[in-house]
C-alpha cells in the first residue's frame, strides 16, 4: 500500500467536536501516519545524532474534557519520555504541520540552555530565515526568523531561559495542503533536512 502524507481530511480531524469522537479519529487515522513515519525519522535520527533515539507518539491521556487542538510525535534519546529533554517533533493543528526542535517547560536546564543560546545567537541568526520560532507548544502562533530582529530574538529566548512556563521550540511550519505535506517522500525528506539543520544546535544544548 502506497504511503502517504497528511491530506485535509486528516487535518479536519480537529475540528471533530467532542472528546471522545475526537480521540477515536486520532487512533484510527493520524496515529498509524505518525507510527509510519516516526519509525523513519527515528531511524534517520539514530544515524544523525549517533545516539539511541526512541520514539513517542502523544497519546492525551490526562484529557478528560476538551479535545486536543493539536497532536503530534516525538523523538528524544529516551525511552520513557520525552518532554524534559530537547527532541525532535512532527505534529498537526487544524490549519498546518509542524516540524520542531523542541524545548517545552520541563526541561530542568532551561535557564542554562537559554542562556547558551543567547551567548550564540549568530548560530540561531545564522538558520534558514523560514524557519519559525513558538514561545508556546501550544498555541499555533509562530514568527519566522527572517521577521525578527536581534532584539526580538532575544526577548524570545530571553522569555525562555527566565519564565517558568517559557518554551522555545524553532523549525518549520507547512500549511495543510502544501506538496511537502501531503506527499509521503516529500515531507520525511522535509523533516530530515529540518533535523539536520537543527542538529548543531541540537548538539550543543545537550553539552550543557
Amino acid at each position: 500500500m502506497e504511503k502517504t502524507g497528511f491530506t485535509p481530511s486528516d487535518f479536519d480531524v480537529f475540528t471533530i467536536d467532542g472528546l471522545e469522537n475526537r480521540m477515536e479519529a486520532l487512533r484510527e487515522q493520524i496515529q498509524p501516519k505518525f507510527k509510519e513515519i516516526g519509525d523513519e525519522l527515528t531511524a534517520e535520527l539514530n544515524r544523525l545524532t549517533g545516539e539511541d533515539m526512541h520514539l513517542h507518539i502523544a497519546k492525551h491521556l490526562r484529557r478528560t474534557t476538551n479535545p486536543p487542538n493539536d497532536s503530534w510525535l516525538a523523538v528524544a534519546p529516551n525511552k520513557r519520555g520525552y518532554k524534559k529533554l530537547p527532541h525532535f517533533q512532527l505534529g498537526l493543528f487544524d490549519d498546518h504541520l509542524f516540524i520542531w526542535l523542541a524545548y517545552i517547560y520541563e526541561l530542568p536546564n532551561k535557564s542554562e540552555i537559554g542562556q547558551a543560546f543567547l551567548n550564540e545567537i549568530e548560530e540561531l541568526k545564522s538558520l534558514p530565515g523560514d524557519f519559525a520560532i513558538s514561545t508556546d507548544h501550544t498555541k499555533k502562533s509562530a514568527e519566522k526568523l527572517q521577521d525578527l530582529d536581534e532584539e526580538a530574538l532575544r526577548a524570545k529566548i530571553e522569555r525562555f531561559r527566565d519564565v517558568k512556563k517559557g518554551e522555545f521550540l524553532i523549525g518549520l511550519q507547512l500549511n495543510r495542503g502544501d506538496a511537502r505535506v501531503e506527499n509521503y517522500e516529500r515531507l520525511k525528506e522535509t523533516a530530515i533536512t529540518t533535523y539536520e539543520t537543527l542538529l548543531p544546535l541540537y548538539r550543543h544544548s545537550l553539552n550543557i
